[in-house]
């Protein structure tokens, strides 16, 4: 591979995440340093990154050669792609950041390519520059109101751009949301009525909790995103 098909390769990554919404111009403009209107001609191939600032996309997408590299390229398999990789981060910085820094990040879950290709988004308040997936280690306490839907100590990936209160799939299948409640994160079934963000555990034997919404203020305010996807952790 020649360093213009590595820029066109690169290029293409770039759009396949920005139509998926995993990622925007404004975004790796923050990440990278670089100028948001260099991004968006380089996107348009109306401009060509220099091999500095390849590296610097590289590095904050966590992408190599490797990953870039075509199916039919001598050292990657036939059915190989980039795969996904999200980063786990703490609930505060799930909470509260906007683009997740390297530092941020304990670790990153890979998921098998494609795995978040088709999820629909459902949001109402927060902006879409927000980063979609993040995970989150989910700690006893917080799994034991929603035994057996979560289980202590698995992964929790979410999806940030997921917060309004609309049922993903049809009934019986109910949202599991991450919400702020009481400075820390929780997870539970939620609807809303009359001004108040009503939390449901699974299990009958806890509590019911009500939060009463400000005026000028959504439900989604408080959702951190809904729970795409869970993964054991033995």
């Amino acid at each position: 591979m020649n360093f213009s098909q590595l820029h066109e390769r690169l290029r293409l990554e770039l759009v396949r995440r920005i139509d998926r919404e995993l990622l925007s111009a404004a975004s790796l403009s923050r990440q990278t340093g670089l100028q948001q209107p260099h991004i968006s001609n380089f996107l348009r191939s109306k401009r060509r990154l220099s091999l500095q600032a390849m590296d610097r996309v590289m590095a904050a997408l966590a992408l190599s050669v490797e990953d870039l590299l075509a199916p039919s390229e001598p050292g990657l398999a036939p059915s190989a792609a980039p795969p996904e990789f999200i980063p786990l981060v703490s609930a505060t910085s799930a909470m509260n950041d906007a683009l997740i820094p390297a530092s941020a990040a304990f670790d990153r879950i890979q998921l098998p390519t494609g795995s978040l290709d088709d999820l629909r988004l459902r949001q109402s308040v927060r902006p879409r520059d927000w980063q979609r997936f993040v995970a989150v280690g989910v700690t006893p306490a917080q799994a034991l109101p929603m035994e057996p839907a979560l289980a202590a100590n698995c992964i929790a990936v979410l999806d940030r751009h997921y917060t309004a209160l609309v049922e993903y799939n049809p009934p019986p299948r109910l949202n599991i949301y991450a919400v702020r409640f009481r400075g820390d994160l929780v997870f539970r079934y939620a609807s809303y009525e009359a001004n108040r963000l009503i939390l449901r555990p699974h299990g009958l034997a806890f509590p019911v909790q009500l939060v009463e919404i400000e005026p000028r203020r959504s439900p989604s305010d408080l959702i951190v995103g809904r729970v795409c996807v869970l993964i054991s952790r033995l």
